[in-house]
């Protein structure tokens, strides 16, 4: 039965990857590959729990007396619904929760015109060191936002000054390595690096220390390489904006920097909210979007010549909330939850240390994967094989120095980071930031795939190496 599983899974994971071609949303499949296999491993539990989790369900037997008395497989289908389920559930909303805090905040700021605070400032003419400020401006920027976020602001941007779409391919294409490349070094900065932080597996402050420069590296490398492909100046653009122009008509300049430098705080806070309250993250991003809420639900009181229908309230807001992201994330976290109850991630586990027993291949290989796969489920299928240890359990490893990799902010969960993140740029269809890119740009995969991809690529391995040269120089080993 547990191949079986795990062919139902690699299926759902083939028809994820394959989502523009099937035409099938990726939520759905994943939510009916969560489904199936749940539904799999209950009804065989009898065969799997005694064996997979010996120590938690005969603690739960002691706890429930009333339920030693039923047949072993009702045993087991209790000590599922009433523990695992609700165990893997509350992992899954911690992160959920905070993507939808998260993602409501950086929609208010988008739909109040915040982010044109830093697009009206670039002034230069020169298109390659535009490219440079774009790209820069994306890998800043992305470490507070999200990846998506910050590429379709910069490519509007883009789209409004450089008219040649061929040009305006390969500064979309540094948007997205820059956005992909800024996102892995942040705790807050990309989809996998939230799950790795909400989880435990990374702190804020070692995940940045160790992955700023190797992020930039990765980011600079294609930049530099790609400024060779573009020459000349840039033609003034004088058209207006509708949308900010729509904006400046309900609310003033002031009051949307208001709101970007309230939410821009809200978020850089969450870190600071977790380290000192010692509540999970989502806590501290929800608190952060009530005090956005209710400055702007005061801000809109007082606009009473305005018509409610032009006020972007967050209730209105909300609408904007791409939910099916939020399903996806919960099929495909619920799904990995199955493999790790059903005791198949840890029989991966196993093989890899066996086979492998380096680090650095595996996330190396996790990060080419990633380019093709959707590094979300890849991430969570890492953090099911290799649960975080702590000093008793790597001392009494038979390989210490090879276990100390997975503890709390070990070398596994910070390489991690930056492979599953920055290897989603070697292919456009590699990152949610990439998709979106391609689709407002109508890119051409085979035209990002001769021209950018060996950038990417590039930068994606000179990244690592400068991540194990701070290893080596900080230890002396590898």
């Amino acid at each position: 039965m547990l191949y079986l599983i795990t062919a139902i899974f690699i299926i759902g994971y083939l028809a994820i990857a394959m989502e523009s071609k099937l035409q099938i949303n990726k939520a759905a499949t994943a939510l009916m590959t969560a489904g199936i296999i749940w539904i799999l491993y209950i009804t065989t539990s009898a065969l799997t729990v005694p064996k997979v989790s010996p120590d938690s369900f005969s603690n739960f037997l002691a706890e429930n007396p009333g339920v030693q008395s039923l047949p072993l497989l009702q045993q087991c289908i209790k000590y599922i619904t009433d523990v695992q389920i609700i165990e893997n559930l509350g992992e899954v909303s911690e992160t959920l929760f905070f993507l939808i805090g998260a993602m409501t905040i950086v929609e208010i700021i988008d739909v109040h015109g915040g982010f044109a605070i830093i697009t009206n400032r670039i002034t230069t003419r020169r298109k390659k060191e535009l490219l440079w400020i774009i790209s820069g401006i994306a890998f800043f920027m992305s470490a507070v936002l999200d990846n998506m976020t910050t590429s379709i602001v910069m490519i509007m941007l883009v789209r409004r000054i450089i008219p040649n779409y061929k040009e305006r391919w390969i500064f979309a294409s540094m948007i997205v390595i820059a956005a992909n490349s800024g996102g892995a070094w942040s705790p807050i900065g990309d989809v996998t690096t939230i799950m790795l932080w909400v989880k435990g597996n990374v702190t804020s402050a070692p995940l940045s220390m160790s992955l700023l420069l190797p992020c930039m590296v990765s980011a600079a490398v294609p930049v530099a390489l790609a400024s060779r492909m573009i020459k000349g100046e840039i033609i003034p653009n004088n058209t207006v904006d509708p949308v900010s122009t729509s904006v400046e008509k309900v609310i003033t300049v002031k009051e949307r920097t208001v709101i970007f430098f309230l939410g821009i705080a809200c978020l850089l806070g969450v870190p600071v909210f977790k380290s000192t309250t010692h509540l999970p993250p989502f806590m501290g991003v929800l608190l952060g979007l009530s005090i956005i809420w209710i400055y702007t639900d005061i801000m809109y009181k007082h606009k009473i010549h305005v018509e409610e229908r032009f006020k972007h309230r967050v209730t209105n807001v909300l609408h904007r909330i791409d939910t099916a992201t939020i399903l996806f994330f919960l099929g495909i976290l619920m799904a990995v939850g199955a493999l790790t109850a059903s005791g198949i991630l840890d029989k991966a586990a196993q093989f890899l240390n066996e086979k492998v027993h380096n680090i650095y291949v595996i996330n190396t290989v996790i990060g080419l994967l990633s380019s093709v796969i959707d590094n979300v489920p890849l991430v969570a299928a890492a953090t099911g094989m290799y649960p975080v240890v702590d000093a008793a359990t790597i001392s009494s490893a038979a390989d210490p120095a090879f276990m100390s990799y997975f503890a709390v902010d070990g070398g596994f969960w910070l390489l991690l980071a930056y492979c599953a993140g920055v290897g989603g740029s070697i292919l456009i269809i590699g990152s949610v930031a990439g998709v979106v890119i391609m689709g407002i740009e109508k890119m051409n995969f085979v035209w990002y795939f001769k021209n950018i991809s060996l950038l990417a690529l590039i930068g994606y391995f000179s990244g690592i190496a400068v991540y194990i040269a701070q290893v080596f120089l900080t230890t002396g080993t590898l």
